[in-house]
């Protein structure tokens, strides 16, 4: 299956490193579209725009599509590309987008705000055990080997305040160390190895295929741990959500997309060579490259507990000043 599988090119393929990046700043690249009665001339399909991000696990809507998946289930689909996940969230709730595709935290923090998010289904996932799909790497010969060897040192992340430092932070406290000594610096994936090589930082936060360029330079790089597997495993990396509104007024087309995401990533999971053409085509990476990704787990079901999880840890790190309504914000 295409998620145990490694990652062999880097330097093609950077766009699958903005994979965590989705609280990243950013805007939508246009308008939505109108999720009412199915005009005359679409076959009876009901037009569903959906925002993603130009990165890999993002392609599976674009799989979806032109597998005519969301067809059989009565929609018609229109990607809008976003560059950021939590950009995404103001044209979800005002109706430009009908449904995201971004990191759980960023919904999250946005319910804590006032913002009606709601959580539609999961979509990927870290994996809970092995070699994760992001890590904690330092040099080799730095003397960084544990969780707690992280205090007073500077740590990389590609942006502060989301799940790359909370989930370090909790697994810094675990191994009995001081999150609070950490510096966490804002570095992008492509250039964090090169700043870690500098001398710049201690150690990076890195996903693939960054991190399976470390792993496969163990003389130079070590992995400190995975911080997903150390705190939540199997934590969700992205999920899809829509906006309060959407989801009181239309709870038909919500279910309907709730399916047709499920039976997409599921499919992506069962034609990897497929899937990687789409990525190719979707990303620009090579094809090659695409197939010797290491992926998430895909899945459009989503266990509550998981985001439980990690609204716990957002609440216990001053990630969120507001406890968010979680049974509004997961739909059933």
């Amino acid at each position: 299956m295409i998620t145990r599988t490694r990652i062999a090119a880097v330097g093609a393929i950077a766009a699958a490193g903005l994979l965590l990046a989705s609280c990243s700043e950013g805007s939508p690249s246009g308008g939505g579209t109108d999720t009412g009665a199915p005009s005359d001339d679409d076959g009876g399909l009901t037009p569903v725009t959906v925002g993603v991000l130009t990165i890999a696990p993002s392609a599976a809507v674009q799989y979806g599509i032109e597998e005519g998946i969301f067809e059989d289930h009565g929609l018609d689909v229109t990607t809008q590309e976003a560059q950021g996940g939590a950009a995404m969230l103001p044209a979800v709730s005002t109706g430009q987008i009908d449904f995201g595709v971004g990191n759980p935290l960023s919904s999250l923090v946005a319910s804590a705000q006032g913002v009606d998010m709601r959580i539609a289904s999961g979509y990927s996932f870290s994996l809970e055990e092995g070699d994760d799909i992001n890590a904690v790497v330092a040099l080799a010969d730095s003397g960084i080997e544990s969780w707690s060897d992280l205090e007073g040192k500077s740590v990389s992340v590609n942006a502060v305040n989301t799940q790359g430092d909370l989930t370090i932070n909790e697994a810094i406290e675990q191994d009995g160390g001081d999150p609070s000594s950490v510096e966490y610096i804002e570095i992008a994936f492509p250039d964090a190895l090169a700043q870690l090589d500098g001398g710049n930082v201690d150690a990076v936060w890195i996903p693939e295929p960054f991190l399976g360029a470390a792993l496969a330079d163990s003389d130079t790089y070590s992995v400190v741990g995975s911080p997903n597997q150390a705190t939540i495993p199997g934590l969700p990396t992205m999920v899809t959500f829509t906006s309060g509104a959407l989801a009181d007024e239309d709870p038909e087309l919500v279910a309907q997309w709730r399916e047709a995401i499920t039976e997409v990533l599921a499919a992506t999971e069962e034609d990897p060579e497929g899937f990687a053409q789409t990525i190719a085509s979707f990303t620009g990476m090579p094809e090659a490259a695409a197939m010797d990704l290491r992926f998430e787990r895909l899945s459009g079901e989503l266990d509550p507990q998981l985001i439980t999880e990690l609204s716990d840890l957002a609440q216990k790190w001053g990630f969120v000043e507001n406890e968010p309504d979680l049974d509004t914000i997961i739909l059933d």
